[in-house]
């Protein structure tokens, strides 16, 4: 996983499951995933792909902590699908750029508004992959919810669109079908319809997200006003498997056959697939410093674990015996879980810090817990051993949060603003400025450039007498 500068704006793009409406056609506003679902939400329609299991994933991450802007947007990098992942940096782009003119501009968000750009995996095996982005804008109107599929056929080697799904001659009948079920919609207008469909760039932004259920069928979901007024909120349409089968192409049926019966294995026909090192540091036996009698320090490092970045920062841990606290994302994790287990078994505590990295004050205790809950899930399951511990996303905090989950909230005493300045030698001098004894220092694996600051501060604070300890090792010998 890898951080590269985006354009500004606040993107929240968390993982949503999206509501399967029944084929009689009523209409159900759409989840945020099984991440913070709300209340009353359906499960995902959709096969749960695993995303360790590709070969050579990368998660573009991005975040910013500036209270004014907050945003925290990622995307995958399949080795093969340049491509796609190409058009979801520029869908990813064009958000941040517009919410950052917008939200951030002015007293930004001084009333909470974020950006959160998440994804899930659709499809991922054969030649077929299939990934939604969903954002959530709180700048925007209504919902400020936005979902987006995208799709690579590795066979041609080529980016499609949804609307690619089904074959040029069977379009007429597969749109048909779908205006069938949405007319008569309370808020849907026939003829609104019709003008929607009738032109290539509104048909297609309005079939931006068309996904198999797991028995084949296809489900189509329109934003909140992309079909009929905004206050009917969304639509979802279902056509069942024998109905949408016949209208399928070439690709269509192959991304159909692949959600029902996944192969074991991804090959996008990349001529070469990296394998991420994993360093194999263990730790000898616990930590014995007594913080009461030493000058210790408690380096953090959040939203990771990020390829190559996180491991390369392991080693340089090892080298000086140092241990730090990683406080990591739910949906990182779950891509790279072998980095969580290396962290865990050099001696690392490992940390919560939700599923995709929302403003956890903004959500019902029910989100709240399922961000948290699903977290400690991937992480327990890596390592074999639930968090205790965990960092709210911008550090935003309230009773809700608290009372939601048993775990305990860590925030910080040195934020080095490693997400602002992306320079090793500044970040590096910010934690050797500011450090007392005993102090949480916040900063981020996601980043290069504070990966490649640690040595100097390894260096130039084990010089002045600290020892690098875990927070809960530093809480539990004062």
């Amino acid at each position: 996983m890898r951080s590269r500068p985006l354009l500004p704006s606040l993107l929240l793009l968390g993982s949503l499951t999206l509501t399967a409406a029944c084929a009689h056609g009523t209409s159900e506003p759409p989840a945020t995933a099984s991440a913070g679902a709300r209340p009353g939400s359906s499960p995902s329609p959709v096969r749960t792909v695993d995303p360790s299991k590709i070969k050579g994933l990368e998660i573009v991450n991005d975040s910013s902590e500036d209270s004014s802007c907050p945003f925290a947007t990622s995307y995958p990098d399949v080795p093969g699908a340049e491509a796609m992942t190409a058009a979801m940096k520029k869908d990813v782009e064009r958000r941040l750029a517009s919410f950052r003119s917008g939200a951030c501009t002015g007293s930004g968000g001084a009333d909470g508004r974020e950006l959160n750009i998440s994804h899930q995996f659709l499809v991922a095996s054969g030649d077929v992959l299939g990934v939604r982005l969903t954002a959530q804008d709180q700048s925007a109107a209504a919902d400020g919810l936005f979902v987006s599929t995208y799709w690579y056929d590795g066979k041609a080697g080529a980016y499609r669109t949804t609307i690619k799904l089904v074959a040029d001659g069977s379009r007429d009948a597969f749109l048909a079908a779908v205006k069938d079920q949405l007319k008569d919609r309370e808020g849907v207008d026939a003829a609104d319809l019709d003008d929607t469909f009738s032109a290539p760039d509104t048909r297609d932004t309005a079939l931006d997200d068309t996904a198999f259920t797991a028995d084949g069928g296809l489900r189509v979901h329109f934003d909140r006003g992309d079909v009929g007024v905004p206050a009917a909120g969304a639509q979802t349409v279902t056509l069942p498997k024998k109905t949408i089968t016949p209208w399928l192409s070439a690709f269509g049926k192959r991304a159909q056959r692949q959600t029902m019966s996944p192969s074991r294995s991804l090959d996008l026909g990349a001529p070469h697939v990296p394998a991420p090192a994993v360093p194999t540091h263990n730790a000898s036996g616990d930590d014995d410093t007594d913080c009461k009698k030493v000058k210790c320090i408690a380096l953090t490092f959040d939203d990771g674990p990020a390829v190559p970045e996180t491991a390369t920062l392991l080693t340089y841990l090892a080298q000086y015996k140092a241990r730090v606290t990683f406080f990591t994302v739910g949906q990182n994790v779950a891509a790279h879980p072998d980095l969580v287990r290396a962290e865990a078994k050099a001696g690392h505590e490992i940390g919560n810090h939700s599923w995709n990295h929302p403003d956890l004050t903004r959500l019902t205790p029910q989100q709240i817990a399922s961000q948290l809950n699903r977290t400690s899930t991937a992480i327990k399951s890596a390592t074999g051993k639930s968090p205790t511990v965990f960092r709210p996303p911008y550090g935003a905090i309230n009773r809700t949060v608290k009372a939601a989950t048993t775990l305990s909230p860590v925030l910080w005493d040195v934020d080095t603003e490693d997400w602002k300045y992306r320079y090793p030698a500044k970040v590096a001098q910010a934690v050797i400025d500011k450090a007392q004894p005993n102090d949480v220092v916040l900063m981020h694996d996601i980043h290069a450039t504070t990966v490649a600051a640690v040595p100097q501060v390894l260096r130039t604070l084990t010089a002045r007498g600290y020892h690098f300890v875990t927070v809960s090792h530093l809480r539990a010998t004062l």
